[in-house]
C-alpha cells in the first residue's frame, strides 16, 4: 500500500486530496511556491516543501523539483490533482522511472487521449459515438474539401487543445480560411502545436460528461453523468448531477457504453468522457484522464469518494464497488466560486477580510480560503466550490438558494452574485439551457 503521498497541486484540490489521504491513514507532503506558503493545505500537511517562485513553470510545473521533493521526503506516490501536471505523460513516466507511484492513468493512456484526433479515433474503435468530422489533421489546403463533406457550420479545434483555445467556428465557406488560420495560430501560441481538426458544429447542444473509474485490469464502472452546459468561454460555471435533460434509460445506456470502452482499454484510475448531446444523441468530444473540478457532485449522488478510489486503484487494491452496487440518490449542483468580478469576470486577487461558509444538511464547501488569506495573482481564480445535494432537483435548488444567501466572502470580488441571479432564473429552474445559454444571458444583461 501507498504510505506517503506528495500532492503536486495547490488550492482547493490540494486540500481535497489531503483530506482523503488522512482518512486513509496515509502521510501527506504539500509542495508549494513561495506565493502559497500560507495556503491551507500547506498548513495541514504532515510535511511541506517549497519548490520555487510564484510562476507555475518554476514551481508547480517543475518536474525535477517535484521529484526531488519526493526523494527528500520519502514520498512513494504523487497525486497530481487536476491541471498542472495531471495529464502530462512525461511526468508519469519520470515518476515510474524513479519508483514513485503516479495516482492516475498510465502514460500510454494519457498520451492516447491527450491528442484530440487520436482520442476520437480511439473512441470510435471502442464503440463510443463521435461527432462527424475529419479523420485527421486539417490543413489550409484540404480544409474546404473536408468541410464540404461534413457540412457547414463546422468547428475547427486544436488537437492538443483545451479551455476553448484554438477553437473557431466557420459558418460558411467564406469564413473557413480565416477560421483555420486563426485556430492554428492560437493553438501554436497556447500549446506549442498548431495542428487542428474539424467537427460538425452543433447548434444547441448540452455538455454531458460521464464519470468512470477503472482498475487497470479490465474492470471499470461508471458513476452516472454530469451536466456542464452552463459555461462561459468554454469554462464551466455551474454543474449538475444528474442532467435535467436525461432519463434513467439514457443515463444507463451511455454509462454502459463508457464503462465497456474503459474495460476494453484496461483503463486505470478516474476519468471523464465528455459529450455534446443534442436531439437525443451523444457525440464524443474528449476524455479527461484525471479528476475533474466537478467530481464532488458525483460523490454526492453516489456516496463514493473518488479520491479514495484513485488511491485504491493506484495501490493495486482494485475498485471498492461493482456496477451493481452503485445507487444513485437525489440531485446535486456545484457552483464554482471564482475571485472575479461577477459581470466582467476580471480577476480580483487580494486579501479576504471576512469568510463565512454556509452549512446544513446536504451542503459541502471545498475551499482552501479563510479569513485573512491573501489570494495570489499568479494562478487560476477558482477559490472554492459550493456543492449542494437534495432528494430532488427542486429540493436541491431550494437549498442552493438558501445557501447562497449565507455564503459571505468580503475583501475581494467573487462570482457569488452571479449564482444568486441564476438561481432566480426560470430557465435554470426548468433545467432548460444549453452550452450557449449563459453567454447569451450575460450579453443580454450587460450593463
Amino acid at each position: 500500500m501507498i504510505s506517503k503521498v506528495l500532492i503536486a497541486n495547490r488550492g482547493e484540490i490540494a486540500l481535497r486530496v489531503l483530506r482523503a489521504c488522512k482518512e486513509l491513514g496515509i502521510a501527506t507532503v504539500a509542495v508549494h511556491s513561495t506565493a502559497d506558503a500560507d495556503a491551507m493545505h500547506v498548513r495541514l500537511a504532515d510535511e511541506s516543501v517549497c519548490i520555487g517562485p510564484p510562476p507555475s513553470r518554476d514551481s508547480y510545473l517543475n518536474i525535477h523539483q517535484i521529484v526531488a521533493a519526493c526523494e527528500i521526503t520519502g514520498a512513494d506516490a504523487v497525486h497530481p490533482g487536476y491541471g498542472f501536471l495531471s495529464e502530462n505523460a512525461k511526468f508519469a513516466e519520470i515518476l515510474d522511472a524513479h519508483g514513485i507511484t503516479f495516482i492516475g492513468p498510465t502514460a500510454e493512456h494519457i498520451r492516447l487521449m491527450g491528442d484530440k484526433i487520436t482520442a476520437k479515433k480511439t473512441a470510435l474503435e471502442l464503440g463510443i459515438p463521435v461527432v462527424p468530422g475529419s479523420d485527421g489533421e486539417v490543413k489550409p489546403e484540404n480544409a474546404l474539401e473536408i468541410a464540404r463533406k461534413i457540412g457547414f457550420p463546422v468547428l475547427i479545434k486544436a488537437t492538443a487543445g483545451g479551455g476553448g483555445r484554438g477553437m473557431k467556428v466557420a459558418r460558411t465557406e467564406e469564413d473557413l480560411e480565416v477560421a483555420v488560420a486563426t485556430a492554428r495560430s492560437e493553438a501554436a501560441a497556447a500549446f506549442g502545436n498548431d495542428a487542428v481538426y474539424m467537427e460538425k458544429f452543433l447548434g444547441h447542444p448540452r455538455h454531458i460528461e460521464v464519470q468512470i473509474v477503472g482498475d487497470g485490469q479490465g474492470n471499470a464502472i461508471h458513476l452516472g453523468e454530469r451536466d456542464c452546459s452552463l459555461q462561459r468561454r468554454h469554462q464551466k460555471v455551474w454543474e449538475e448531477a444528474n442532467s435535467p435533460a436525461l432519463n434513467v434509460d439514457q443515463r444507463m445506456k451511455i454509462g454502459k457504453i463508457c464503462s465497456d470502452a474503459m474495460k476494453k482499454m484496461k483503463y486505470r484510475g478516474a476519468g471523464t468522457i465528455e459529450f455534446l448531446y443534442e436531439n437525443g444523441e451523444f457525440y464524443f468530444i474528449e476524455m479527461n484522464t484525471r479528476l475533474q473540478v466537478e467530481h464532488p457532485i458525483t460523490e454526492a449522488i453516489t456516496g463514493i469518494d473518488l479520491v479514495h478510489e484513485q488511491i485504491r486503484v493506484a495501490s493495486g487494491a482494485g475498485l471498492s464497488v461493482t456496477q451493481e452496487e452503485i445507487e444513485f440518490s437525489g440531485h446535486a449542483i456545484e457552483c464554482r466560486i471564482n475571485a472575479e468580478d461577477p459581470r466582467t469576470f476580471v480577476p480580483s486577487p487580494g486579501t479576504i477580510t471576512h469568510f463565512h461558509a454556509p452549512g446544513g444538511l446536504g451542503v459541502r464547501v471545498d475551499s482552501g480560503a479563510y479569513q485573512g488569506y491573501r489570494i495570489p495573482p499568479y494562478y487560476d481564480s477558482l477559490i472554492g466550490k459550493l456543492i449542494v445535494h437534495g432528494r430532488t432537483r427542486v429540493e436541491c435548488m431550494m437549498r442552493l438558494r438558501r445557501v447562497l444567501d449565507e455564503f459571505v466572502i468580503d475583501g475581494i470580488k467573487t462570482t457569488l452574485p452571479l449564482f444568486q441571479e441564476l438561481i432566480a432564473n426560470q430557465d435554470i429552474a426548468n433545467g432548460d439551457y444549453d452550452i450557449h445559454w449563459l453567454e447569451n444571458y450575460l450579453a443580454k444583461t450587460a450593463v
